[in-house]
This record gives structure tokens, C-alpha cells and sequence, in this order.
């Protein structure tokens, strides 16, 4: 039986997301409030693919939208931790965190959508 997290395109865009954070984490360290916003990120961006993950792990239904939802406001508020470190950044990479979080964001949005009018 396949995982259902193969063929998940949100939790992989979300991984490709923590595995970039991975090279910011090093160029926001060396600054005092880089370091916080690091730690802000470290728990935020994680929390993404978590959520999603956990969400699976319980099936499908009203279980699994809540940890969607948790995971949506865990990216909204890693895309808010990438425009607060714009300037401890290369504008080129803020610019490519916040794209794939505006998609993982509308991937989540789809999805949710979808399980509610299946409710």
C-alpha cells in the first residue's frame, strides 16, 4: 500500500520548504534577531508539514481539515516570519519562500474547501 503523503502535493511543496529553511536558518543566525526569527521559523515551517501529516494519520473527514487548518495558519505565519526577515535575507530567496507558501496556502484552501461540501 502507498503512502498516502507520496501523492500529497501540499506536503511535499511544504517538505521542498523545510529542507530551503534549512540554508536560511544559516544566514539568519548570525544576526541577534535573525536567530529569532530562525527560532520563529524553526517551529512554524515544521509545524506544516506536521499538521498534514498528523491530519492523514487520522483519517479523512472533519479531523483532517482541522490539522489542515492548523498547518494553513502555520504557513501563514511562516510567510509572515520570511517578510519580517527581508532584511537579513537575499530578496531573491523571500521572494521564492513566500511564492511556494502562497501556494501551499491556496493547495490547503482547495482541499479544505473540498471536504466541507463532502461534509
Amino acid at each position: 500500500m502507498k503512502d498516502l503523503l507520496e501523492n500529497n502535493q501540499c506536503h511535499t511543496k511544504s517538505m521542498t520548504l523545510w529542507t530551503n529553511f534549512w540554508d536560511d536558518f544559516d544566514l539568519l543566525k548570525s544576526d541577534l534577531r535573525g536567530r529569532e526569527i530562525a527560532r520563529q521559523l524553526t517551529r512554524s515551517a515544521g509545524s506544516i508539514s506536521a499538521n498534514i501529516e498528523e491530519g492523514l494519520g487520522r483519517g479523512f473527514g472533519k479531523e483532517y481539515m482541522q490539522f489542515l487548518r492548523y498547518s494553513r495558519g502555520s504557513a501563514r505565519e511562516s510567510r509572515g516570519w520570511y517578510l519580517r526577515g527581508h532584511l537579513l535575507l537575499p530578496k531573491d530567496v523571500v521572494k521564492e519562500r513566500i511564492l511556494l507558501l502562497d501556494e501551499i496556502i491556496s493547495m490547503q484552501n482547495g482541499i479544505i474547501k473540498s471536504i466541507e461540501r463532502k461534509l
